[in-house]
């Protein structure tokens, strides 16, 4: 029988893997839990997983090239999440080391997250509860109609593609940018970057985090918004520059903001940002719902089991290069 390191602390398995797919992994393997509450990397992940054929990694985990150097038993990398910007895949590929990924299972919950993101920056409703809680008596404010609102969306993958679903429903005008890929739907209007930034009362990110969209947000970036926008991160931290975003909700030039992400530890809002009164902020939740979660924990368990048959499972990185699976009878691609 394979022999698996769930590689999660106590609050990340409970947050993103689960005794459902905990049960269902050990029908196919024996499986090792972390042993303490601190996240393993380098050297100490290789060592807790010493005699494991396989790392069942979630996203705070990373792979490193000092782990896959220091875990000869080691022939699968599965990252529970569908970012693999933390796993060294060159390293994985030169160890022979086969490295997967889980599909998105999360599209409804960060929709879900983005609409109330976007109620809340349009009618201020955390401010008004924090100021009943301070025993304060607030005063209304006038706020924006979202049936009446503009909503420029950076980036058209699958979460762009149903949060626009969504607010068209809700009667807002939608505005897309993605240089890859062009809306189908009529009634969403396609633009270049700089003129869907001007369009937007909302601006979300939705885009893939390479090279070239690091710091995609910057303060050139906040400039072209319409003043009084409304900016929503719900992709990754190194999209944006986060003293250009300080910088431009000090001026007024972006009213309030929101984000699930960041570049604290774990994408987790930095907290200089987080502590302001015009920004929402949560820890990274957008996946955080049973069914997300049960989504992408089961990816990793249908790869064990794919690979206790001798089969390459699905989603594979680099399959080509996994000389390793041959110890357990998986022919690489």
């Amino acid at each position: 029988m394979m022999k698996v390191f769930l590689a999660h602390t106590p609050e990340m398995f409970a947050g993103y893997y689960g005794d459902r797919a905990l049960a269902a992994l050990r029908a196919h393997a024996e499986v090792v839990r972390n042993p303490g509450d601190a996240v393993l990397y380098g050297a100490a992940l290789a060592d807790a997983a010493r005699g494991c054929q396989a790392i069942v990694a979630d996203r705070a985990t990373p792979g490193t090239e000092q782990t896959f150097a220091a875990a000869p038993d080691l022939v699968a990398f599965l990252r529970v999440a569908v970012d693999i910007s933390t796993i060294d895949v060159a390293a994985a590929s030169t160890a022979g080391v086969l490295v997967t990924r889980a599909t998105p299972g999360f599209v409804d919950s960060v929709t879900e997250l983005a609409l109330g993101f976007m109620v809340d920056l349009a009618r201020g409703v955390s401010g008004h509860v924090q100021a009943y809680r301070r025993g304060e008596e607030p005063m209304g404010s006038m706020g924006l109609q979202l049936s009446a609102a503009t909503l420029s969306i950076i980036g058209y993958g699958r979460i762009a593609r149903r949060l626009a679903e969504v607010v068209l429903a809700l009667g807002m005008r939608v505005v897309v940018s993605d240089p890859f890929a062009t809306p189908d739907d009529p009634r969403i209007t396609h633009l270049p970057f700089t003129e869907a930034l001007a369009a937007g009362d909302f601006v979300v990110c939705l885009a893939i985090s390479d090279a070239t969209t690091r710091d995609l947000f910057d303060a050139a970036a906040f400039a072209r918004m319409k003043r009084g926008a409304r900016f929503i991160n719900l992709s990754r931290g190194e999209l944006v520059d986060e003293r250009a975003l300080e910088a431009a909700l000090d001026s007024g030039q972006v009213a309030a903001a929101a984000m699930d992400v960041g570049r604290a530890q774990d994408q987790r809002p930095s907290a200089f940002l987080a502590r302001r009164p015009d920004v929402i902020a949560a820890p990274h939740i957008g996946g955080m719902t049973p069914e997300a979660m049960e989504h992408q924990a089961m990816d990793t368990v249908r790869q064990v089991a794919a690979l206790a048959r001798g089969e390459l499972p699905d989603n594979a990185v680099n399959a080509a290069a996994a000389h390793r699976l041959a110890r357990i009878g998986v022919r690489a691609a």
